[in-house]
């Protein structure tokens, strides 16, 4: 595509960035069949194409953003299905970050859209305002047909039925691992997740000590910031970032971390991108560290068990060379219930197989544990979840879960697995079939408890020790 940015504009690393991205893009349009609001909506405007030529046009121009462009960037849901299509290379994620931050800063959106958006950015980051709200959204609930805004409907609704007590293993402190030690690593504990399900992280360290490694939880991490980065809020995301940051380069240069281990895979892309993010700030070389060491759970977890299978996308670079091999095999003790054919439908989330492009091992170590893993037709769609946009944009959110339940149930199973909260939550409102984490369900099959997700009785008590 071709660009005419002035030298002077070109000076912003912001726009220098976003005329890099935009010059890659060839119009060819392979980008239309796997964007989810083009396929709801059938508007060239609602696909990553015809959003390129908006921010083109408002970036290169310096206009003030108008109404029409701002509802169709709006209305992305930054799954980034189209970056995994895209034969160009085209990096839209950091483009249509750009153009939100720009219209963060030159449009005058509604009232009604900024006291929305200043409200989630001062609750969802902070799991004991988020768990208030979710009280006060539980109670509430019942009145939501009378609200007359389609957004605050969509939060009393996002409200589970059970809060779950606040789990202390997500305050600072070091687990020792069961046995020699082989790694040191930090677990990234989130915000909402904390509010929403204490299950997943408490899942995580008993699986992660078990099989050899002492977790890290470090004082002062917290929000990743992806929340209020995708607002295009970009002070308030990299100063939530800069505290993660500071946190794991005190444990980088203090005992040592092998890896920064993340199970939510919405922050696990966000902060492998913080060198991307601070590369012109203060912070760049700890950020560049931190991205460096950042993993998704199943990453970790496959160089720990050595378990096989197809490698795609990140999942062939030569880092995964170096799994271990035996000290993982034979971990594996599933339930007769597991041996009995537990049939597992895998939901890959957006942010785990288009951000991070690990698509086969959650469903490698799935399989090796005993488990019977099916897909859902159109795996490669997004649920509509998508951080805060099933809040923000729920009509078209409430239709892309709907579509993904039908593919889901199609496949008869007996639970759905996930590796990103926002999902599971999004998903467990549309279906009576139990959702969990990957992890849940690998932690089981080693020893571990069944997800209490499964069990009518809430499960059976954590076996890890709250220390603090």
């Amino acid at each position: 595509m071709q660009t005419n940015f002035t030298e002077t504009q070109l000076a912003d690393p912001g726009t220098a960035r976003a005329n890099e991205i935009l010059r890659a893009c060839v119009h060819c349009g392979f980008c239309t069949a796997t964007c989810p609001t083009y396929q709801v909506l059938g508007d060239e405007l609602d696909s990553p194409r015809g959003r390129i030529y908006l921010i083109k046009d408002m970036l290169e121009n310096e206009r003030v953003p108008d109404a029409k462009t701002v509802k169709h960037i709006d209305r992305c849901l930054s799954c980034l299905a189209c970056m995994t299509t895209c034969p160009s290379g085209v990096h839209y994620m950091h483009l249509v970050d750009h153009a939100r931050e720009y219209i963060e800063a030159h449009y005058d959106r509604p009232w009604s859209d900024r006291a929305l958006r200043w409200m989630l950015a001062r609750i969802l980051p902070y799991p004991t305002r988020f768990r208030l709200a979710l009280l006060g959204a539980k109670i509430g609930r019942p009145f939501r047909g009378l609200m007359p805004d389609a957004r605050l409907r969509a939060m009393l609704e996002m409200a589970p039925k059970v809060i779950p007590p606040v789990s202390r293993n997500d305050d600072p402190q070091s687990f020792p691992a069961r046995g020699a030690r082989r790694k040191r690593v930090a677990l990234m504990t989130g915000c909402a997740q904390r509010a929403l399900n204490t299950d997943i992280n408490d899942a995580t360290i008993r699986l992660l000590t078990r099989l050899g490694c002492e977790v890290v939880v470090a004082e002062g991490a917290g929000c990743c910031g992806a929340l209020t980065h995708h607002m295009g809020k970009t002070r308030e995301s990299h100063a939530t970032a800069a505290k993660n940051i500071r946190a794991w380069a005190r444990e980088m240069d203090g005992d040592g971390l092998d890896a920064i281990v993340i199970n939510t895979s919405g922050c696990g892309t966000t902060v492998k991108d913080y060198g991307h993010m601070f590369r012109n700030e203060a912070l760049a070389e700890d950020a560049a560290r931190v991205s460096g060491l950042a993993m998704d759970v199943s990453e970790l977890l496959v160089q720990l068990m050595g378990t096989g299978g197809a490698r795609t996308g990140n999942e062939a670079k030569d880092g995964v060379a170096g799994i271990d091999a035996a000290p993982g095999k034979g971990v594996f003790a599933p339930p007769a219930e597991v041996g009995d054919g537990l049939r597992v439908a895998y939901h890959a989330a957006c942010s785990l197989q288009h951000g991070q492009k690990i698509k086969t091992y959650p469903k490698d170590l799935l399989k090796e544990a005993g488990f019977e893993v099916v897909e859902p037709a159109d795996s490669h769609l997004c649920c509509g979840s998508a951080g805060t946009y099933n809040l923000m944009q729920p009509e078209i959110s409430a239709k892309l879960k709907a579509r993904k339940v039908r593919t889901l149930e199609a496949k008869a199973p007996d639970v759905i697995a996930a590796g990103n909260i926002g999902c599971m939550m999004q998903i467990g409102g549309g279906t009576g079939v139990p959702v969990v984490h990957t992890v849940e369900l690998l932690d089981w099959a080693t020893g571990g408890p069944k997800p209490p997700a499964m069990t009518r009785g809430g499960g059976t008590p954590p076996e890890v020790p709250i220390l603090r």
